[in-house]
This record gives structure tokens, sequence and C-alpha cells, in this order.
């Protein structure tokens, strides 16, 4: 069983040295590493993550996910239900190792439900929702000590990164379509401080910015015809179906199986595509039993589209 950690600081100015360092003191066992890139907002939904993706996709039944603290990997409540649904879906363990939520079980379940146990719903909101209290009541002291330094003349904040005879051209390079991301790497700042010199610009001019705030595909199961993950298994694949494919949890049924398959809507709806040859496409010969096995998981694929809404 694979031992994986997860490490994120949420801006270019943070390092992960705390977090080494409450990881090596757990003395985990030939970890496997997956570290997003420096400046990974909290903000953005951690199934939308790279690397969290990539663990995902790493991950085996039996695996352990390790984590220094729950808000390296989630902020939000929602966030942490997400997670937590993913990972007991794919039979993952999740250790955390400091904060308040290192002492639960985050995955215990009803032995007869397989839902997660009201207690600890009830403490993972509990907790979430004291975080972020205090987040909010740092911000609004910050706030307050702010007004309070510009009533005595002072201006508090960092200084600003980007140096003031250069602002306009960077407000004319955003204008132009450069991005956020491509004006901090070659101005040699924080993607923050650009954000800060092209904030008033950004309502008409960040469409694409905006995408990360849309609400991301989170994995549901579906079960797959054993005639058709069989077909699958010997068709090339990229490597989201493939790892779909593998970490798929077989169920007997009579003669056959049936595999359940846990991953988004999108990598589904790529799978069936796949097996579009099992109708008689492409000159193969048609198994009756092959394309009645196809259209049942065209069925269930369609039905997650009929349920998305608007």
């Amino acid at each position: 069983m694979a031992n994986l950690v997860y490490k994120r600081v949420s801006t270019d100015q943070q390092s992960t040295a705390r977090q080494n360092l409450v990881l090596d003191e757990a003395g985990i066992e030939d970890p496997a590493v997956f570290e997003e890139d420096a400046g990974t907002s909290s903000r953005l939904h951690p199934l939308q993550r790279p690397k969290f993706g990539e663990l995902l996709a790493y991950a085996r039944p039996g695996d352990t996910v390790h984590i220094s603290e729950m808000f390296r990997l989630v902020r939000g409540t929602q966030h942490i239900l997400d997670v937590l649904d993913v990972l007991h879906r794919g039979q993952v363990a999740l250790r955390i190792h400091d904060g308040a939520f290192s002492a639960m079980d985050l995955t215990a379940r009803h032995p007869r439900t397989g839902e997660l146990l009201s207690t600890v719903k009830f403490m993972v909101q509990t907790l979430a929702a004291a975080g972020e209290l205090q987040r909010d009541l740092q911000r609004e002291l910050t706030y307050d000590g702010l007004r309070a330094a510009e009533a005595k003349g002072s201006k508090g904040g960092r200084r600003p990164a980007i140096e003031a005879g250069k602002t306009d051209v960077v407000r004319t390079a955003y204008l132009e379509g450069r991005s956020i991301a491509a004006l901090a790497r070659e101005h040699g700042v924080s993607r923050g401080a650009i954000r800060t010199a092209v904030a008033d610009l950004m309502p008409e001019h960040t469409a694409a910015d905006r995408e990360d705030a849309q609400t991301p595909e989170l994995p549901v199961t579906l079960d797959m015809p054993g005639k058709v993950a069989d077909f699958l298994r010997a068709t090339e694949l990229d490597d989201a179906e493939r790892a779909a494919l593998d970490r798929g949890v077989t169920v007997r049924r009579g003669q056959g199986y049936t595999l359940r398959v846990t991953t988004t809507p999108a990598v589904h709806r790529g799978l069936l595509t796949r097996c579009q040859p099992l109708d008689g496409a492409q000159g193969l010969p048609v198994v009756p039993a092959q394309r009645k096995a196809r259209r049942e998981y065209e069925t269930r694929v369609n039905a997650l589209a009929a349920t998305a809404g608007p």
C-alpha cells in the first residue's frame, strides 16, 4: 500500500518548510510526493488542482493520502465533504498529521449504509466553520488596523511589487491579451501583484480567469458491463481513461461481472465513445451481447447529462 503525500502553498512567497517538518516527523515510509505549483489558490476546488488530480489518478485501493494539516488540501466545508466522498469511493484513506483534524478518523462510515458517519460529518462542518470564522476575524482585524494607520497619516500594507514606471506597460499588455501568469513571469513578480495593477480592468477582460470559479465536475460512479470493460482494456486509452478502468471495482454477477467505475462525467463520455465499435462501427462484426452491453452503459452515461441540469 502506497503513502501519497500532498503539499500546497497559497502564494509565491510561501514555502513548504513547515509542511516538510510535520511530515518528516511523521516518519512516512517511501512517500510519493505530489506538490502543487507555488501560488495555487485555496479557492480553487481541490478536484480541479493539477497535482491533486494526478494523486487521485495514481492512487489505488488501500493507499493513504498524507497532508500536514487539513487546510493545505481544502478550505470550505463542501470542499472537505467532496474530497472525503471521492477518497471513500476509491477506498483511499486520509491521514492528517497536525491541527484539529489530526485526532479524527475522517473516513469512518456507517457499516450498513456506507455513508459518512453523522458525527464525523458534524465535526468536519464544525471545525471547518471555525476555521472560516478565524480567517474572517483576521481579515476584520487587518482592515481595522489599516484604517487606524491611515487616520494617523500612514498607508498600511506591502509596497507595490511592480515599479510605478512599469504599471502602464503591464496594463497595456493585459488589455492586449497577455495572461496574468505570463506577465508575472515576465516582470518577476507574483500573480497577485499583477492582479492588483489591473484590478479595475478585470471585469471586462478576465473571462478566462473566471473559469476557475465554475463548479468542477465531481467524480460519479457508474456500473460498466463486463463486456464493455473487456473491450476497453484492449483499446488505446488516454491516461485518465486508463486510470479510471484500473481503479474500477469488479462486482460478480452470475457468470459475468460489472466494473464499478468512479470518474468524472467527461471521462465516462470518453470511454463511451471508445467502445462505439461494439455497435458494429469500423467494420467490426456485430455481437448482440456486446452491443446490448454498450447500450446499457450508454443509457447510464446519458443519464448523467439528464440529471446535471442547465
